[in-house]
């Protein structure tokens, strides 16, 4: 039988991921796993030659990063009670640090959402679920955002 001792979860704080975290915390209470719920900030860095001062950039950036600890405290509180789960915030391209959390944190199973983009959509945008699907060492849980009214 597979063994599920750590999950990782990661989220977005879009209206969404608080579905994702009752996934996760669902799954955490069932396996009796510890959770390691993610929150990936972007660098900003690819703007740098956009003549904008790296130190505005840096400030900017260390803005959201302290923002988002406080959000992932408050997120963490409130969404994985009864559950032994920690938060953290990284800066980075969100499929490359998500990818990078799984391999060190030795995570057995990793939950996060989609953005359930479609068409022009996903091809401007991407998909960093569809990107970590494809190259994640562990089982990866997609969850899809909950439809209007549900």
């Amino acid at each position: 039988m597979a063994k599920i001792e750590k999950i990782l979860c990661a989220v977005d704080f879009s209206e969404h991921s608080p579905h994702v975290a009752d996934y996760a915390a669902t799954l955490a209470r069932a396996f009796g796993a510890k959770v390691l719920c993610l929150y990936v900030a972007p660098s900003l860095s690819e703007y740098l030659g956009f003549h904008v001062p790296p130190s505005s950039i840096e400030n900017f950036v260390g803005e959201i990063v302290a923002g988002a600890d406080t959000t992932m405290e408050e997120f963490v509180a409130k969404r994985f009670e009864g559950v032994a789960c920690t938060g953290k915030v990284l800066t980075g391209y969100a499929a490359e640090e998500i990818l990078a959390a799984v391999k060190s944190e030795k995570a057995d199973l990793l939950v996060m959402g989609t953005h359930g983009r479609k068409g022009i959509d996903r091809i401007l945008f991407g998909s960093v679920a569809e990107k970590v699907v494809k190259s994640a060492p562990c089982p990866v849980l997609t969850i899809r955002p909950e439809p209007a009214g549900k």
